[in-house]
């Protein structure tokens, strides 16, 4: 509620209600204890004067109506457990993001097949089967949003470094001076993988969404390969070149950038099996709508 001087209260907010109980669930804002009361007491009580007029009309609503009306804070209602999942997958990609940046400032080289390649190129295919589960689940808008969380936490995550390598050092510290090299190295590379990253995934969540409705969602092996296929080529082209072309020669980055498709595709392919274990998985054990 709102008092005279036009502050609102914030001690209580309502977070929902547990109908077949004939319950309120409300939380305590300044301890973030949950606090599971009856509807006909919770009008009585307090409580009621410190939540706002929104939640005030829909406690009458659902009090006076037995619990037949819903409201926006139906428990129910809310799929906790689908955005639980939501901010799992966004967690993942931010991880193997940040991987990826921080393991391209080792260079691994295979003898055996004369290849050069950066360690992240064994997970970060990952990050576009984790985008186009993002879209199957989500749909487009909310899989650019994790697209857009992870450059932007790695950005803050690699400028504050980048900050630390300005402070002064302890005299004759051995890791001083291959600090600072390693996070100006990281410097360089964010620019590199922010734009591949961006651009790749960008084309990743258009393409399988574009092509989930040419096929009326049917062959979900298809888009996935042929997003994730597209994905690759951008991502690796724009990537080596912007991070070593002053490093390597040219004909050294287009090994390496063969290669990294190569190997990238192999992962796309074994993408779809996943893809479809984790859509039936999710179909079954999230998405399924309980009764209120």
């Amino acid at each position: 509620m709102v008092s005279s001087s036009g502050v609102e209260n914030k001690k209580y907010r309502l977070l929902g209600f547990e109908n077949e109980k004939g319950l309120a669930v409300v939380m305590v804002l300044s301890t973030g204890k949950v606090v599971k009361i009856k509807l006909g007491e919770l009008l009585k009580s307090e409580m009621l004067d410190d939540l706002n007029k929104s939640e005030i009309k829909n406690v009458c609503r659902k009090h006076y109506s037995r619990g037949v009306v819903l409201t926006a804070y139906e428990i129910a209602d809310r799929h906790e457990s689908s955005w639980t999942v939501y901010v799992i997958l966004n967690l993942l990609l931010f991880t193997l993001y940040m991987f990826a940046n921080i393991a391209a400032a080792k260079l691994v080289y295979f003898k055996q097949f004369d290849i050069v390649v950066t360690p992240g190129v064994f997970l970060y295919p990952l990050t576009f089967l984790i985008v186009d589960l993002l879209n199957e689940f989500y749909g487009f808008r909310l899989a650019r949003k994790a697209i857009l969380f992870a450059f932007s936490s790695n950005a803050i995550v690699i400028v504050m470094l980048a900050a630390t390598s300005y402070l002064p050092g302890l005299p004759g510290w051995k890791l001083d001076l291959p600090y600072g090299e390693v996070i100006s190295y990281f410097s360089s590379v964010l620019v590199a993988s922010s734009v591949s990253f961006l651009l790749s995934e960008y084309v990743n969540s258009y393409l399988l969404c574009k092509i989930k409705e040419l096929t009326s969602s049917k062959f979900l092996f298809l888009r996935v390969f042929l997003s994730s296929f597209f994905a690759v080529i951008i991502d690796s082209v724009i990537f080596c070149f912007i991070a070593f072309y002053e490093v390597m020669t040219v004909s050294e980055i287009l090994n390496m950038i063969y290669v990294q498709i190569a190997i990238k595709m192999c992962f796309a392919v074994f993408n779809v099996l996943p893809a479809y274990g984790a859509r039936s998985l999710f179909k079954k054990y999230v998405a399924e709508v309980r009764p209120v």
